[in-house]
C-alpha cells in the first residue's frame, strides 16, 4: 500500500527521512548509480531492524516475551508503518537501478549494433537474403516432386499401361492385353 510523503515524515526522524527522501520520483533520477548502490543495504537495515522490534512488540503484546526496554515506544503496528515506509523505498530504488542496467545494456547493444553495421559496407552491394517461411518451403518441395513424377510417368508410357500390364483383365478370360499370343 502507498504512504503520503506527509505520513513517513510523520513516522520517521529527520536522518531517516532524508534517507527515504531521495527515493521519491523526481530526486531518484538525480542520483547517481554509486549512490543508490550505497544507499540499498542502509534500507535494507533500516527495514530488517523495524521488522525485528515489529515482531518484538508482537510477542510482547500476547505475552511471551519480556519488555525490550524504554528506548522503543509505540506499538507494533508503528513499528510494522515504519518498516513499510522502508520497503517501499527500497522497491523504488531496486526499480531505479533495474531501469538503470536496463537502459545501459540497450545503449551498449545499440551501440554495437551500429558498429556491426558501419562494418559491413553498403548493403546495396550484396542481395539480401530472406529466408522463406517452413510451410512455402515444402510446398515447393512437394511441388518440384509431383512435376518430377509427372514427367516419369510420361517417358515410360503413364501409370495406366504399367497397370494393364500387370493385372489379368477380367473380361477376356484372364489374358492380358499386352501379351502376345
Amino acid at each position: 500500500m502507498s504512504v503520503a510523503c506527509k505520513f513517513e515524515r510523520s513516522i520517521l526522524n529527520h536522518e531517516e527521512y532524508e534517507a527515504i527522501r531521495l527515493t521519491h520520483h523526481p530526486a531518484i533520477y538525480d542520483v547517481e548509480v554509486a549512490e543508490l548502490e550505497a544507499m540499498r543495504p542502509r534500507l535494507r537495515k533500516m527495514r530488517d531492524k523495524e521488522r525485528t522490534v515489529g515482531r518484538h512488540k508482537q510477542r510482547e503484546s500476547r505475552g511471551k516475551a519480556d519488555a525490550r526496554g524504554t528506548s522503543f515506544p509505540g506499538t507494533a503496528a508503528h513499528a510494522s508503518e515504519r518498516k513499510q515506509v522502508f520497503a517501499a523505498a527500497l522497491k523504488r530504488v531496486n526499480t531505479e537501478l533495474r531501469r538503470q542496467h536496463n537502459l545501459a545494456a540497450r545503449t551498449a547493444h545499440v551501440e554495437a549494433a551500429r558498429k556491426a553495421s558501419r562494418c559491413t559496407g553498403p548493403r546495396t552491394s550484396r542481395p539480401i537474403h530472406r529466408p522463406e517461411p517452413p510451410r512455402a518451403k515444402a510446398w515447393r518441395r512437394s511441388r518440384a516432386n509431383a512435376v518430377e513424377k509427372s514427367l516419369q510417368a510420361r517417358k515410360s508410357g503413364g501409370c495406366r499401361s504399367r497397370r494393364r500390364s500387370l493385372r489379368p483383365c477380367a473380361t477376356r478370360g484372364g489374358h492380358d492385353l499386352n501379351k502376345r499370343t
